[in-house]
């Protein structure tokens, strides 16, 4: 396997810059799949432009952008299409595969290694943009996947869920996919979503979170830094009650029963600066004790043990 810088170093430009246009049949029953109502889809089709972007020649991985509509149509149109770059080994046929969600600043430089590292390790991986991320947010706008608005962050969390399903059943029908085994990577941020997406998902079987949790509302309060941000929220009545209410729908946590019927990874940082690690021990504990790598970093030193983690999640993304 080449190493990333080597790997990205030695692009070669597209050959066949022709898009692919299809349409993908979205097949699903939802409520005898015990998926959440707000996160179900009624049988439908949609459509999809599938671009060659250039090629990792001695990687042996192409990279392929991808779009599709929304099944949400938000305020902002330039939201409702879902861009995403799928990581392809070369010959890939019948291979498991992954959607990837990338960290809070959305510059998919954690998504795009790991995605890399994956289809390297013959794991085909598609990174699905969340609401708000990239190209979905207009120009000029503040407009952010979360904000200060709670209800407005749980809709855009609860859009990216939504894009998540189709992602899949996109996966789902490429040749190059066994779509009896789609995972599901997301890191930090992305595996708070990821998280509540894999649960809202039948189809997603293998599913990686790393540097996440749940139960955030209980973690950071008594987190040093969370404490007095929730005191200051008690003031203006928003209490640790009724937080845990509004982020509910969005908090891993409440779907831990239908994780437990997932293979699950879990990766946790010790010393986690950012995400207080009581919220991945928590996670752990209701999921049923999954199998959990702890590495001794803070949030952003996890890095330093990209390898071990990495080789953890190829095992459980490849089964």
């Amino acid at each position: 396997m080449l190493p990333l810088a080597v790997a990205v170093a030695l692009l070669a430009p597209a050959t066949n810059p022709k898009p692919e246009r299809g349409t993908v049949k979205f097949v699903a029953d939802d409520k005898a799949n015990g998926v959440p109502e707000r996160f179900r889809l009624d049988p439908h089709t949609f459509d999809y432009e599938l671009t060659l972007k250039h090629t990792l020649s001695n990687a042996g991985v192409e990279v392929w952008t991808l779009t599709f509509p929304s099944p949400v149509k938000s305020a902002h149109v330039e939201n409702d299409t879902v861009p995403c770059e799928l990581y392809l080994p070369k010959g890939a046929k019948g291979r498991p595969a992954a959607v990837v969600l990338d960290i809070l600043d959305g510059a998919l430089v954690v998504s795009r290694a790991q995605a890399l590292w994956l289809a390297q390790h013959d794991i085909p991986a598609l990174v699905v943009q969340m609401a708000y991320y990239g190209p979905r947010r207009p120009k000029g706008s503040k407009e952010r996947l979360l904000s200060t608005d709670v209800e407005k962050s749980v809709a855009n969390v609860c859009q990216t869920v939504l894009d998540v399903r189709r992602a899949v059943a996109w996966l789902e029908s490429r040749p190059e996919v066994d779509p009896k085994r789609i995972g599901l990577l997301g890191t930090s941020l992305g595996s708070f979503v990821g998280g509540v997406a894999a649960a809202a998902e039948p189809k997603v079987k293998n599913v990686c979170l790393l540097l996440g949790g749940g139960g955030l509302v209980d973690a950071f309060g008594k987190h040093p830094e969370g404490g007095p941000i929730l005191a200051l929220l008690s003031v203006v009545g928003i209490t640790p009650a009724k937080l845990r209410r509004l982020i509910g729908p969005v908090d891993p946590l409440t779907y831990a029963d239908t994780l437990k019927g997932k293979k699950l990874l879990l990766v946790g940082a010790s010393r986690d600066d950012v995400v207080p690690p009581a919220a991945m021990k928590a996670l752990w504990e209701a999921t049923g004790r999954p199998s959990i790598l702890w590495v001794d970093a803070t949030h952003v030193g996890a890095a330093l043990h990209i390898l071990p983690m990495m080789r953890e999640v190829v095992k459980t993304l490849g089964d």
